[in-house]
């Protein structure tokens, strides 16, 4: 191989940087003549930080900018968390390689060992997310639920000071920054169904560069691949947009893929959840994430879907 230097985009926050070392670190092992350095960057995801999400169009803000270099030439690849990237590749660019998954569920923290039926009638509970919204509200229709940002350590410092009896975040992020101490409970995939792709690391580059594309390769987890891909078709066939609560998680279990995956109402009061299995191969991954995205269509999903559509 040639002494070409990578160049790696990332965000500047602690959580980005972490992922973008560690992806880094895994590549120089598998790979020992592998040199890389850093490009950061600041998303309009960062910059507006006071609005949800939903209202300034979405994860995307966090992705555009560093998809945007690799497409010039000034970076080579981007390691982003999974489920902030559109499920629609953006041309020209591709999807890589994805890692081995991290824990995938969401988690509630809090300054006082409490879990989220304990929580007090009216607590206040941050997140602004609709998907953890709907979910909160279908088990815990008496909690006051605020908009929180900010990166992790920052929302978990104003759940420490009281500013939240609680928030909730996705686990991963917790424990690749090493604050598991502050996690009060692990939520059930009963109660809390995760994002598309939660937990997953996503390597994006040209598609084009096939001896950089041939490294990044060598660090993809099938089986994680196989069960995003789900997840995500599932995603996209319901529409693809974040203007509805839907949640999807799929694992792999002696050669055999499940899934469950879920739309509801803002409030959580009405809730479509399937489940299905498939063999492990891309194909069928692929075909059940669609299969089960039409069996809520199916079940009066279209319906809810276009309730929000209109309300929004």
């Amino acid at each position: 191989m040639s002494e070409r230097t990578f160049v790696l985009g990332t965000r500047k926050s602690k959580l980005a940087l972490w992922q973008a070392d560690y992806i880094g670190n895994l590549l120089q092992k598998k790979h020992p003549e592998f040199k890389f350095r850093l490009e950061t960057f600041i998303t309009t995801g960062d910059i507006k930080i006071n609005q949800p999400l939903p209202e300034i169009g979405g994860k995307g803000l966090f992705t555009q900018e560093l998809e945007q270099a690799l497409k010039t030439g000034s970076i080579d690849f981007v390691v982003h968390s999974l489920k902030d990237l559109p499920v629609d590749e953006t041309k020209g660019l591709t999807i890589t390689s994805i890692p081995v998954r991290e824990n995938a569920h969401d988690v509630l923290i809090a300054k006082q060992k409490i879990d989220l039926m304990s929580l007090p009638k009216g607590a206040k509970v941050g997140t602004s997310s609709l998907r953890r919204s709907a979910q909160i509200l279908r088990v815990r229709p008496d909690l006051l639920l605020l908009p929180v940002r900010g990166n992790i350590d920052t929302r978990i410092c104003k759940a420490l000071e009281g500013e939240y009896d609680a928030i909730i975040l996705a686990a991963a992020g917790v424990i690749r920054l090493g604050l598991q101490e502050f996690i009060q409970e692990e939520l059930s995939m009963e109660i809390m169904l995760p994002a598309p792709g939660q937990g997953a690391l996503a390597i994006q580059s040209r598609q084009n560069d096939r001896v950089l594309n041939d490294l990044l390769s060598s660090i993809e987890d099938i089986n994680t691949r196989n069960a995003v891909l789900a997840e995500r078709k599932f995603l996209k066939s319901l529409g693809g947009g974040c203007s509805a609560p839907v949640a999807a998680y799929a694992y792999v279990q002696e050669e055999t893929l499940f899934m469950d995956g879920l739309v509801a109402t803002l409030n959580g009061k009405d809730m479509l959840r399937v489940n299905g299995s498939c063999k492990n191969t891309k194909e069928q991954a692929i075909q059940l994430g669609k299969v089960l995205a039409g069996a809520v269509l199916r079940r009066g999903g279209k319906n809810l879907l276009e309730q929000m559509k209109a309300a929004s």
